[in-house]
């Protein structure tokens, strides 16, 4: 197979593909999407030495697949993104491979200006990500502040019998502020430490215990606070009905009152990773993310905090927050049901991190609300930690456009 051996084969023909696809669907009238557009697959081949249609290239020939191109549109339509800019972003500069942050294999590039992720995934992810969109688009609609993953585009190339899916997204993390510490959180307490060889790297990613054991929670103001966990309960409540679960939330922490551990000043770019401002997307950072009021979220959007949101910890320090739900392409199937049930025999059932969607999602905003972020102690109480936090009146607010939930969801399969 010589397409994939090189990474710059694989980088070169997702820029060619979609360069080609984006750029012909300009010559289609804007329309609403209807719901047949939402099962469109459209196919071009790219042969190497060109054709009528199609570039010269120096690539091995390959075709390109373009899925529910329309319905993509105007999702890009809904976060702002103009066709140019998407292809600028794109195609204009080299994609630069990431490291791999997490153990599906996938192959994850970012584009220069730090807008969007492509990630490789799986036929079955793809294959869901297909169903989920006539419910994506209706949930953007009535709710485009969101910190679930915002899905730009998903292709296929296909190339000396293998295929290799993608789907573009936005970035959560914008290379330009130097990350103190990152976590992937799902609320589960079984087996959730990083291992050892995570904990060896640069810059490691910590699941919920290191988590527990290194902060004392994020404090923000009631505002803040509130709107963070009105966005949480209406997002986890779509996954419910979508019958997902496994997802994880993304979290990472800037500490503005020190220097990094390694390396740089805080916000020291990585190469020229500042963001041009024309070209950032509605609604992609993490501020504009949650459901404010609008004025909120405007105010701290800035080149200064590169869309994060303001945050203390319990000692006072001040941070700056990133964050987003990942991996949401992980339906409760039946294999998931079998690897619960045999867990739950052998483990305690309510900490393993494989559940029902309902159960997974209660147990997801419990510890999001109670153990991660925190609202602002009056400045009587301070930021004492001998303060008794009350976990009761906290889950009363919490989990209030929740209640709906049957607390026999966390019954086993």
């Amino acid at each position: 197979f010589p397409f994939i051996t090189t990474s710059s084969a694989l980088k070169g023909a997702i820029q060619l593909g979609i360069g080609y696809t984006v750029g012909n669907l300009t010559s289609k009238p804007d329309r609403d999407v209807l719901m047949q557009d939402f099962y469109v697959v459209e196919s071009v081949f790219l042969p190497s030495e060109g054709s009528n249609l199609t570039p010269a290239h120096h690539y091995p020939d390959f075709r390109f697949k373009t899925y529910a191109p329309l319905a993509f549109r105007y999702f890009r339509e809904l976060f702002g993104i103009k066709p140019d800019d998407y292809l600028y972003s794109i195609c204009n500069e080299p994609l630069i491979e990431l490291s791999n942050p997490g153990a599906s294999g996938s192959l994850f590039y970012l584009t220069s200006d730090d807008e969007f992720i492509i990630k490789t995934v799986q036929h079955k992810e793809a294959e869901f990500l297909q169903k989920l969109l006539p419910g994506y688009y209706m949930n953007l609609n009535q709710n485009p502040r969101t910190l679930l993953p915002k899905f730009y585009g998903l292709y296929c190339i296909q190339s000396g019998g293998v295929n290799i899916r993608l789907v573009v997204m936005n970035n959560v993390l914008p290379r330009s502020v130097k990350m103190n510490y990152k976590y992937d959180l799902k609320g589960s307490t079984y087996k959730r430490r990083a291992s050892r060889k995570e904990r060896e790297k640069a810059c490691p990613v910590y699941k919920d215990l290191d988590f527990q054991d290194m902060h004392e929670g994020l404090y923000f103001d009631a505002d803040t606070y509130n709107a963070l966990m009105k966005t949480l309960q209406r997002d986890c409540l779509v996954l419910e009905s979508f019958k997902i679960m496994d997802y994880s939330l993304l979290l990472a922490v800037h500490v503005l009152d020190q220097s990094p551990k390694e390396g740089g000043e805080p916000g020291q770019a990585v190469g020229d990773g500042k963001r041009p401002v024309a070209q950032r997307v509605l609604y992609s950072t993490a501020m504009e993310s949650i459901q404010g009021d609008g004025k909120a979220a405007e105010a701290h959007t800035t080149d200064d905090t590169m869309g994060g949101i303001p945050a203390k910890s319990h000692k006072e320090e001040k941070l700056l927050i990133f964050l987003g739900i990942i991996d949401i392409l992980q339906s409760y199937r039946f294999i998931k049901k079998l690897e619960h049930s045999w867990k739950a025999l052998v483990y305690d059932g309510d900490s393993v991190s494989v559940h029902r969607p309902g159960f997974y999602a209660n147990r997801f905003l419990k510890f999001m609300s109670t153990s991660v972020f925190r609202k602002t102690p009056s400045k009587s109480a301070g930021f004492c930690s001998s303060v008794p936090y009350d976990r009761d009146t906290f889950m009363t607010q919490a989990v209030t456009h929740a209640s709906h939930w049957d607390r026999k969801t966390s019954v086993m399969v």
